[in-house]
């Protein structure tokens, strides 16, 4: 069971909501395709990987596509300052499931901000930065993030 001061430091996390861009396929894009997930920021609004090592089991992500949800973990791949990336896993044995995030660490997540994800097909999308809150722990978000907090 997690104690209080673990739960409050929970303070640190921030809840990235992502919708699906203007494309092609969704012309004035969609707020049924999309992310939401949650990851420490710097003041500049970039993903912390020092903090993400120290809540790397609270980095969850929850990707929403038209009625079906998917629930993974904000992963930070090796290689080096410049070959490292933030990926969406969603399986702990394969790398095939991973949904890289492209640039993500040159990436400020603010509101009104674009992002690009390639997904499970390949396929590179672009996000729009909806929400950035910070995470208010409730019985609903450990549920819908399968987080392991008892409350």
């Amino acid at each position: 069971m997690e104690t209080l001061s673990e739960l409050t430091e929970l303070s640190d996390l921030n809840r990235i909501l992502l919708h699906l861009a203007r494309s092609r396929e969704f012309l004035d894009g969609s707020s049924r395709h999309g992310y939401d997930f949650i990851a420490p920021l710097d003041a500049q609004g970039h993903i912390d990987p020092v903090l993400w090592k120290k809540y790397r089991d609270y980095c969850r992500v929850r990707r929403f596509w038209d009625g079906e949800d998917e629930v993974g973990r904000l992963v930070h791949k090796p290689g080096g300052a410049d070959r490292a990336r933030w990926v969406f896993g969603y399986s702990e044995d394969e790398d095939g499931d991973d949904e890289a995030g492209y640039r993500f660490e040159a990436h400020a997540f603010w509101p009104g901000e674009y992002v690009s994800i390639s997904g499970q097909d390949r396929k590179l999308n672009t996000f729009r930065v909806v929400t950035v809150d910070p995470v208010m722990l409730s019985t609903a978000l450990i549920k819908s993030f399968e987080l392991q907090i008892k409350v």
